[in-house]
């Protein structure tokens, strides 16, 4: 049975490793911390594997419990770091240095917009339109239901396009 979970884990590891890691890595801004708390969810995951029953995809259920450690460790350690680029967009791969410069301006109002979002707006934001999770997984990773996944989505958006007017920076819709 131990040598079943340990394939079964390490499959998934090799299969949303990389992706859980990106996803907490956007959450605190911390590189060493994003690595250990992905070990720490798929560690957790080898010991709950047992009460794994098929009723989420996998992905959702890892998603699940790497945001529950992240929260709690957000909880404990400090506040809540944003995306400082999750929203830059890539024209090509060698822009020219003022838009490389201008791209970095967008990015700082976005991050600041973003930094003023409670944070259930930036984690609805997170899930839905950066890591691009259905209405009904980010609803499964949250402990929400779908209707309050899809109100708080609407009012994060509105929300974000208020504060990125406030600093000049859009001209029209966000996401």
């Amino acid at each position: 049975m131990e040598k079943e979970k340990d394939k079964i884990i390490l499959e998934w590891y090799e299969k949303f490793g990389d992706a859980i890691f990106k996803y907490i890595l956007i959450m605190i801004q911390d590189y060493q911390q994003a690595e250990d708390l992905t070990n720490e969810t798929f560690f957790k995951a080898f010991l709950r594997l047992d009460t794994f029953k098929g009723q989420a995809s996998e992905k959702t259920w890892l998603y699940r419990i790497a945001h529950n450690l992240t929260v709690d460790m957000i909880r404990k350690k400090k506040p809540l770091l944003l995306i400082k680029e999750a929203f830059l967009l890539k024209k090509d791969d060698c822009p020219l240095p003022e838009e490389i410069l201008q791209m970095k301006e967008q990015s700082l109002n976005l991050y600041h917009a973003l930094s003023s979002l409670k944070k259930s707006y930036r984690e609805v934001i997170i899930l839905r339109k950066l890591k691009e999770f259905s209405i009904e997984e980010t609803a499964e990773i949250l402990g929400w239901s779908e209707s309050k996944v899809k109100s708080t989505l609407f009012r994060a958006i509105r929300s974000l396009e208020k504060e990125l007017k406030k600093e000049g920076e859009l001209n029209g819709k966000v996401i």
